[in-house]
Parts: C-alpha cells; structure tokens; sequence
C-alpha cells in the first residue's frame, strides 16, 4: 500500500477536495492523507460540493503538515504554489508532484457564482486525481 499526503497552505479546500477524490479513486490501494502548512478548517462549501458529488468528506479534519513527518510518504501532491514553495523535506524515495488549482475560498460575487468556482476547482481536481491515481498506482 501507497502513502500520499497532498499538501496545502491551509488544509481546508483544494487538499480536502483532492484527499477525497484521491481516497475514492485509490481504493484500497493507499492511505491518503492531507494536510496544510497552516490549519484553517474544513471549509462547509468544500463539504457541500463534495456531497453533491456523492462523496462524504464532513469527517474530514484540518491538520497541520508537522503532524505527519513521520510517516513514510512514497507521494507528496502540492496543490497550491504557497505549499510547494513551503513544503518541509520528507526523507526517503518521496516523489513530489505540483499542480496549483485555484483557491475557491477567494471567489467572489454572489453566493451562486462562489459556489459555481468550489464547482469548478472540485471539478478539476476529479479529473486530477483520476489520472494521478490511474498513472501511478496500478
């Protein structure tokens, strides 16, 4: 079994997304973690689109990138620049892939258009996480 931890600057959107759809796709075939330069909390929208989506991730928690340095990753995912730029060294044979989604918790405009950009970001990162995982665990 694979070990992915997908990284972000606050851990509450796109890594949550991405853990979600990565966790789904992977199956059985890796423990999938993610995790955030900072802690800001699972964002509710992020919930609600990932549950429009048919994917519960409301059990989700917001955790701190250090909580994990123990553990021996064979993935690092960094979706955002801030966090690849941040992102501590993990030792071993990690290999490390970047991909900067934009940040749903920045749209604007009306409460529709907000959550037509958490759609979206949720969008692109189904498809990401599809190929990432067809690519590299087989």
């Amino acid at each position: 079994m694979k070990n992915i931890l997908v990284l972000c600057t606050g851990n509450s959107c796109r890594s949550q997304l991405a853990e979600g759809y990565l966790r789904h796709f992977a199956a059985d075939k890796a423990a999938v973690y993610s995790a955030g330069i900072e802690t800001h909390g699972v964002n509710p929208k992020a919930i609600q689109v990932m549950a429009e989506d048919h994917l519960d991730i409301s059990g989700h928690t917001s955790n701190h990138v250090d909580e994990y340095l123990s553990i021996p990753f064979d993935y690092v995912i960094t979706v955002c620049d801030n966090a690849n730029e941040a992102c501590p060294y993990f030792p071993g044979n990690v290999q490390r892939f970047h991909y900067n989604f934009p940040d749903p918790a920045k749209a604007t405009g009306t409460p529709d258009e907000v959550m037509e950009q958490f759609r979206k970001v949720r969008d692109m990162v189904k498809v990401y996480a599809a190929e990432f995982i067809s690519q590299n665990l087989q």
